[in-house]
């Protein structure tokens, strides 16, 4: 009996020295109930497109310079229309016209200058804003839902249905006979006549991309074939802009200072415009290794036409790219695989537009593969579901 006192009254007594604690609720006003998401950034939309405004101004002021007062007009249409476009708009659908607010139609009408030559007509732009603005844009909801990037998708329905506007292209203001053994390749021999005689009305030359579509490819003795728009001096020229092509597709500088910018405010994902190039790298160099009759250099894919100018500022689109860095770089990838095949086998000198928006299609299925897996997240084993 004794044995048995022993033993319960230490117990009793340890219970009478610590007791239960209590288990302390918050009050009723310290909860809040809210839908996800829960952690919001600091910036908002309009913040976002004035950074994106502000990386796109060495290529608005290269293309300013090189193209003079045309290249300003087609970049004051095109933002002026898209504005237009976008309260016109909100008008029919009965939606507040603050959305022009946050500066999206602003950075839309911008691109879409970007991406369009000196020499177009004012109402080209009134055309191109609307279908970015309109087709590209609201048709899926407004900014946010778009699946397609709008001023891509505004120039390749112009591409379609106007090529002769959307191909011509005017020479820079420094194509002129002071580099005259550079310039005149992209030239007939009659214009370059009136260049040099400096009557520029109406004169258009080629473009880089333009001229090897058109040269005849060679399997065999195919060695110096492209050397004419290939070379040291010409890849100079690309890399400062000195070239016909688009406002926003010449100066490879200002397009990678423009690249750093965005990489600095943390608005893109550095693996699209990364593997994008690289893989347009890589699969050009293989080709002109073993087919040099069939294709230029790496180097001179890079520098020429809208790569950079898509990698570093139309692929990146928050909307129309994926999520993750692994879909990222499946992204990247992509488009710069069908940018070549259009580019080397294609019947466009051009592929950049095209890869982009192919590549938009295929967003949702890439981030489902590259999602990333729920914390504590695990496969349940099918015999054990069936035991279930």
């Amino acid at each position: 009996m004794s044995e048995e006192v022993k033993q319960e009254v230490p117990v009793e007594v340890e219970a009478e020295a610590k007791p239960k604690a209590e288990m302390l609720l918050p009050k009723g006003d310290e909860l809040v109930l809210s839908s996800s998401p829960h952690i919001h950034a600091d910036e908002d939309v309009q913040k976002i497109m004035v950074k994106v405004i502000i990386a796109l101004m060495p290529a608005v002021f290269a293309g300013m310079l090189l193209f003079g007062n045309a290249a300003i007009m087609v970049i004051l249409y095109c933002i002026a229309f898209s504005v237009a476009a976008e309260i016109i708009w909100c008008k029919i659908a009965g939606k507040p016209i603050d959305t022009v607010k946050d500066l999206s139609a602003v950075l839309t009408g911008l691109l879409l200058a970007m991406n369009l030559s000196a020499g177009v007509p004012w109402w080209l732009c009134l055309i191109g804003a609307f279908l970015a603005i309109w087709l590209g844009k609201q048709v899926f909801g407004g900014l946010g839902h778009n699946p397609f990037n709008p001023a891509l998708v505004a120039r390749v329905a112009l591409l379609i249905a106007l090529p002769k506007y959307m191909t011509s292209w005017i020479p820079t203001k420094f194509m002129n006979g002071e580099i005259s053994s550079y310039a005149q390749r992209f030239f007939t021999p009659e214009a370059w006549g009136s260049v040099l005689n400096e009557q520029l009305d109406g004169i258009t030359c080629a473009t880089p991309l333009g001229v090897v579509s058109t040269t005849e490819k060679v399997l065999q003795n195919a060695q110096g074939v492209f050397a004419n728009v290939a070379n040291p001096e010409a890849y100079q020229q690309y890399f400062l802009g000195n070239m016909g092509g688009c406002l926003g597709e010449t100066s490879a500088l200002a397009l990678l200072l423009g690249g750093i910018i965005l990489i600095l405010f943390k608005l893109i994902k550095w693996q699209v415009p990364v593997f994008y190039i690289a893989t347009v790298a890589i699969f050009t160099a293989i080709i002109n290794y073993f087919l040099p009759g069939v294709t230029p250099p790496a180097l001179f894919h890079i520098l020429t036409g809208g790569l950079l100018l898509g990698a570093i500022f139309m692929a990146t689109d928050m909307v129309t790219s994926p999520m993750t860095k692994k879909g990222a770089v499946i992204f990247g990838t992509g488009c710069g695989v069908i940018t070549c095949v259009i580019r080397i086998w294609g019947n466009y000198p051009e592929g950049v537009s095209f890869a982009i928006l192919f590549m938009n299609s295929l967003v949702p299925l890439i981030d489902r593969f590259a999602s990333k897996k729920p914390f504590g997240y695990n496969i349940r084993d099918d015999k054990e579901g069936a035991k279930a």
